[in-house]
């Protein structure tokens, strides 16, 4: 528990003994005036009395201490040779386990005032030390907040938001051109494969199999052998260990050489609708450019940034985060609100934010609108080598060595 709020803590607590003392001070009890019967008197007003006790019905006789001061004819014997007796007024207790008995007005003022002066000393002390509790605990709440930037956080929020939604407008964009590529790829591959015979695949795998045997397991072309797969290739009667996994890579590296020799400008030019979906798919990251792709690439850079740092500064997000966050985590939050706000000043000077929602705007063009791909087709005419060097850099794979398969 933080050190000021056991000031504070320990300051209530003072306040409550004042009050607790005030509280049980000693008072006068409830009385009534009665007429009291001077038996004898000293000179000091000391004095031994008689008076009716209407509660004890009866007559009591007690000490009492009378007025010296009132006059000569109250006074007993000398004064009243008839009786001997004086007379004077006191008061009586009415409530409580003492009724009945004689009370002399302020006898308890001493303890009673002493008791309000320790009260009152108390409540003194106990402002002190509210005081220096509320105010070191100010102080301390203000430096803890001393971190806090909920707009910087707010902004960065929002910025993260609008990189990742363009880096995933664009996955999306990719992904819709490898999904209308696919069944163009594959038809090239079967055609492809489907003319190299299983004879052939020989030289590229130095033999270890019998085409003979392999063929009459229905294992005629490159294309077959692929379908197989090495699993069932290394089951087959004359295949050697290890030649199912050459066979496997070579009929790999043919179906990889087609897709390459075919994915260009000559598929493109095809009129064939699944070349159409391709053309729409690629249209829409042709018409982004390269401007909007490096722009892509700075908004992903800058939305892995960000994620980090949006994380350590969470405390900074919120004062009342701040203030239950330990000092690790305020120093963590702090160093992240200062990089954060060095990249915002970055963003704002580039206008990235502007470039960022402009891409994403094309990037959600997409080929809704012109689903033969007559746009697309004309877009295509005009810039032809853009079309296919993209496809090419997005779909097909780079060439490796047998070696490495």
């Amino acid at each position: 528990m933080p050190f000021f709020r056991w000031v504070v803590a320990l300051g209530l607590v003072v306040f409550g003994v004042s009050f607790v003392v005030y509280a049980t001070a000693p008072e006068d009890p409830e009385t009534k005036q009665v007429d009291l019967t001077v038996l004898s008197e000293k000179a000091d007003g000391s004095c031994t009395v008689s008076w009716a006790d209407p509660y004890a019905k009866e007559r009591r006789k007690g000490h009492y201490q009378c007025d010296p001061d009132r006059d000569s004819l109250l006074k007993g014997r000398a004064y009243d040779p008839d009786t001997g007796h004086g007379w004077d007024t006191g008061w009586m207790v009415t409530e409580g386990f003492r009724k009945g008995d004689l009370f002399v007005l302020g006898q308890g003022d001493a303890e009673r005032g002493n008791a309000m002066d320790l009260s009152d000393d108390l409540v003194g002390l106990s402002l002190v030390v509210l005081i220096v509790g509320v105010t070191g605990g100010s102080i301390r709440s203000l430096y803890r907040l001393s971190g806090a930037s909920p707009a910087v956080v707010r902004t960065a929020r929002c910025l993260e938001q609008v990189a990742s939604r363009l880096a995933q407008d664009h996955a999306r964009a990719v992904d819709a051109v490898r999904a209308a590529w696919e069944p163009l790829r594959q038809s090239l591959v079967d055609e492809a494969l489907g003319r190299v015979s299983i004879e052939e695949l020989r030289h590229a795998t130095d033999g270890g199999f019998d085409a003979a045997e392999l063929r009459r397991c229905g294992t005629r072309t490159a294309r077959d052998v692929l379908d197989a797969g090495t699993s069932v290739l290394s089951r087959m009667p004359g295949v050697e260990p290890g030649a199912a996994e050459r066979l496997t890579a070579a009929a790999q590296v043919l179906a990889e050489g087609a897709v390459r020799a075919g994915a260009g400008r000559e598929l493109l030019e095809r009129s064939d609708p699944r070349v159409a979906d391709l053309l729409n798919a690629l249209s829409v990251l042709v018409r982004v450019g390269p401007e909007g792709r490096a722009t892509v690439q700075s908004a992903t850079e800058l939305a892995a940034l960000l994620g980090p740092l949006l994380e350590r500064a969470e405390p900074a997000a919120d004062q009342r985060q701040m203030l239950r966050a330990d000092a690790k985590e305020r120093e963590a939050a702090k160093y992240a609100v200062g990089e954060l706000r060095r990249l915002l000043a970055t963003v704002e000077q580039r206008g990235s934010v502007d470039k960022f929602a402009q891409t994403s705007i094309d990037l959600l063009r997409g080929p809704d609108a012109d689903p033969a791909g007559i746009v697309a087709r004309v877009d295509f005419e005009t810039r032809p080598e853009k079309y296919a060097h993209l496809l090419t850099e997005l779909a097909v794979p780079e060439p490796q060595p047998l070696s490495a398969r």
